[in-house]
């Protein structure tokens, strides 16, 4: 049995399929293996109810790079991107609403302090001081560090300290906290208006098992501000289609450069022969060979699942076995007869706040006490008791996800524990209705407006979608697995743990979210390695 491919790729999700589309582009012969009936993996548009389509997991769109856009022509394949008419809409306790981007500016923010009015801009200026570099760095292969590898050795590496010499002493510093500090007291630092720290604080526990207190959770929020809409950076949209508009438009661009895509071809085992990955077992049966092996899916599941033990040496076993994972998330499609109805903005026609991200948790500290509910099990089986939902209704941007009249909302919902007492079978539709029900409290038509739903837990997103412990990002967003060390030193550069065999998943540098960034990085590094080049820019 021969040779066939260049290389194969595990796992059809968007950055597999960026991968391959560079890869080919490089005059190499690939094949994607997508275990699910349809590419995209995290980022797809399904019926979940008849007549409703929504984006199932994955939902909202800002972090896709718009080289990744430019180079694998995605527009040319039918793409369109909206935007929210403004970022954030808070329905309060207390019967008010705060609003937060667009045409809903400083004014806005004053109404409930004018310190916060004055020091906003001052904090979006420091934000984009530091994520102009840091989007530079997104954007290269980190250095592969084998040991001994702390942040201080990152940020005086080589790569780094050029661009960092754009930021002066005070930017430095700035870029320290952000990495090290918890995004409670950063906020706080900033801040006084509860709803102005809630609103700027969700990106921190988005997808982020842990406290906005928490060390570190300042860099998840940093990770969220990476991108931009149309040109304008930090601005969220939607996908006309839905998500999986991005994923068909890479398998279209993909089947141009004449990548095989093969779904319904779930791979059992990687295969090695002589120390080296050779191809790849699939559970149908057959074997397939190819002179490299890339894997677009968790490196946990990579490491633990697919890689025979016999082939990795005991510290690699041990460090993938706890290689951090895990979400707090629990997502749901909805399907509604009416639009919202909001006790602080009330009304069932189409209003901007529709099309908002419409944020149901008003504090810092309740985002607190709902990851602590979850964490200690001290209430219920491992759920807050009062959770925080961001509702997002595609279905007013895009209207071509619902029946006329009708509506398709996602809810994205923190803080539940990866792994609830009795198990997440037994518990997944008590915490759907509590979902439905926080909702409710705000907009009291919402339950009776429901049609039908879709709930996934944390269990669910591991089983259909490969995110081990409902982890969004295919591993934790901490300083032990950023950079150089994601997912773990040594294998930072796409490389993985065996000749032949890469990473190019959101396991790698830079981490999770749409980016598509993970899979170009590594089709640079992988092309590297056949003598080829990428297309300039790339």
């Amino acid at each position: 049995m021969g040779t066939t491919d260049d290389v194969i790729i595990i796992g059809g999700g968007h950055n597999g399929l960026v991968c391959a589309a560079y890869l080919a582009g490089a005059g190499l012969k690939v094949r994607v293996l997508e275990r699910r009936g349809i590419v995209g993996g995290a980022a797809v548009t399904e019926e979940f109810h008849p007549g409703f389509r929504n984006s199932v997991a994955s939902y909202t769109v800002s972090l896709l790079n718009p080289c990744v856009i430019a180079d694998l022509r995605l527009a040319g394949h039918g793409l369109r991107v909206v935007e929210r008419p403004y970022s954030n809409f808070l329905p309060l306790p207390d019967g008010r609403a705060f609003r937060l981007g667009g045409d809903h500016g400083l004014a806005e923010v004053a109404r409930w302090s004018a310190r916060d009015a004055e020091r906003l801009p001052q904090y979006y200026a420091m934000l984009e001081r530091v994520v102009a570099v840091l989007r530079e760095l997104t954007l290269l292969t980190p250095p592969n560090v084998s040991d001994g590898f702390v942040l201080a050795d990152w940020l005086a590496s080589a790569t780094v300290a050029r661009r960092l010499g754009r930021l002066d002493m005070r930017g430095r510093r700035d870029l320290l906290d952000l990495f090290t500090r918890s995004a409670g007291d950063l906020l706080d630092h900033w801040f006084e208006s509860g709803p102005l720290k809630a609103a700027l604080g969700w990106d921190s526990v988005v997808g982020n098992f842990a406290s906005p207190y928490t060390p570190g959770s300042a860099y998840v929020l940093l990770h969220h501000v990476f991108g931009e809409v149309n040109g304008k950076p930090g601005a969220w949209g939607h996908a006309i289609g839905g998500m999986g508009a991005i994923t068909q438009a890479m398998a279209a661009e993909c089947a141009a450069r004449g990548v095989v895509v093969e779904t319904g071809a779930e791979v059992a085992q990687v295969l090695v022969e002589g120390g080296r990955a050779v191809g790849v077992a699939l559970a149908d049966g057959r074997a397939l060979r190819a002179k490299a092996v890339a894997g677009n899916i968790n490196p946990k599941l990579l490491y633990t699942a697919l890689v025979p033990r016999e082939h990795l040496d005991e510290d690699t076993a041990q460090r993938f076995a706890r290689y951090r994972c895990g979400s707090g998330t629990f997502r749901m499609n909805v399907a509604l007869s009416e639009l919202p109805d909001f006790t602080a903005a009330p009304g069932t026609a189409l209003q901007p706040h529709h099309q908002s991200g419409i944020l149901v948790g008003h504090s810092l500290r309740y985002f607190e006490q709902a990851y602590f509910d979850a964490k200690s099990k001290e209430h219920n089986a491992g759920w807050a008791r009062a959770p925080i939902v961001e509702l997002v209704i595609s279905s007013t941007l895009d209207d071509t996800l619902a029946p006329p009249g009708q509506h398709v909302a996602s809810l994205f919902c923190q803080h539940v524990h990866p792994d609830v007492d009795g198990g997440w079978d037994a518990h997944r539709d008590t915490v759907a209705r509590l979902m439905i029900d926080t909702v409710d409290a705000v907009a009291p038509n919402f339950r009776a407006s429901v049609l039908g739903y879709e709930a996934l837990s944390p269990l669910d997103l591991e089983r259909r979608f490969g995110l081990v412990g409902g982890d969004i990002f295919h591993g934790a967003l901490g300083l032990d697995q950023l950079f150089s060390a994601r997912p773990v030193l040594g294998q930072g550069n796409y490389r993985g743990a065996l000749p032949g065999l890469y990473l190019c998943g959101s396991g790698t540098h830079p981490g999770g979210g749409v980016t598509g960034l993970p899979g170009r990085n590594a089709a640079r590094e992988i092309a590297r390695d056949f003598g080829r080049r990428l297309p300039v820019g790339t």
